[in-house]
């Protein structure tokens, strides 16, 4: 004979709360997860054709930025297309955008603002993520001396050729000479999104040096959050608002269930809750570092 079901005693709110919460990181985990190596490499894509297209309007009509202001002398916010690195070794070619902070270079490699642009007269960094949203710098740390790429500015086309690969600790190659040109391709290194430290592949411009354009940042005003391996900190208010967003779909799921059965409940508020989900995510990807 089979067994009789055996009750199940109601749970104690103190035991309701805990399992709303343990439900509750489960879900931003998992949501974490899904921003970063799902919806991340999408919004890359998008946003590198997005670019691609304003900027090479831009080549078009002469007015691409070469120094930190645009064509109008206004300064370029982030986001702003400022060239395109081909690297055919890595059969990589990445539209490069203006900052490099966390949200920043989750549209592309991001140009230190307080750098030359490649191909200027003096040094530019360019960070690239490792993994996420598209992990453009993923392959870097497989150039060689001798490896050469190109990278396309408002200047035009510039040539640069590999001189070594360092890690924290190793020696810096020698300073610059007036009128060199040196760019660094810069990401984390380590186990993809448990990044141990920083890559930087040197390399040296091999074609004609272009005069260096303005600067209004410099090393010293660079924000923070435009460093290397630097999370964003600037807008947690909005990951605030939008942990109160969540909880209070979740309140309302909870009260809809009770009061119009699982059916209603789950076709309203599962899209709400994928919505919360992900504008919390999202949020949460800005405070990691800029360069996972």
């Amino acid at each position: 004979m089979p067994k009789p079901a055996r009750e199940r005693l109601p749970l104690s709110p103190r035991e309701q709360f805990v399992r709303g919460a343990l439900i509750m990181v489960s879900a931003i985990l998992l949501g974490l997860a899904f921003n970063i190596m799902v919806v991340g490499p999408v919004r890359h894509l998008v946003a590198q054709q997005q670019v691609s297209d304003t900027f090479r309007d831009q080549l078009e009509e002469g007015t691409a930025p070469v120094s930190e202001g645009d064509f109008n002398a206004v300064l370029l916010p982030d986001g702003a297309p400022v060239g395109i690195i081909d690297i055919p070794r890595l059969g990589l070619r990445e539209v490069i955008v203006e900052g490099t902070d966390s949200e920043t270079t989750q549209l592309g490699p991001g140009h230190r603002r307080d750098t030359s642009l490649p191909g200027q007269a003096g040094e530019s960094v360019i960070m690239g993520r490792a993994a996420g949203y598209g992990g453009p710098f993923a392959r870097i740390q497989e150039l060689a001396p001798g490896d050469e790429f190109t990278i396309i500015t408002g200047q035009g086309e510039h040539q640069f050729e590999v001189i070594g690969l360092r890690y924290a600790g190793d020696p810096s190659p020698p300073r610059l000479k007036a009128g060199e040109s040196r760019v660094i391709l810069t990401t984390a290194r380590g186990v993809p999104f448990a990044p141990a430290g920083i890559a930087r592949v040197d390399a040296q411009l091999v074609s004609e040096t272009k005069p260096r354009g303005q600067r209004l940042t410099n090393f010293v005003s660079l924000p923070e959050a435009d460093r290397e391996l630097q999370g964003d900190t600037s807008k947690v208010w909005a990951l605030v608002f939008a942990l109160q967003f969540l909880i209070v779909v979740e309140i309302a799921a909870v009260w809809a269930y009770r009061r119009v059965g699982p059916r209603r409940t789950w076709i309203v508020f599962v899209p709400l809750t994928i919505l919360a989900g992900l504008w919390v995510t999202g949020e949460v990807v800005r405070l990691l570092p800029n360069l996972l």
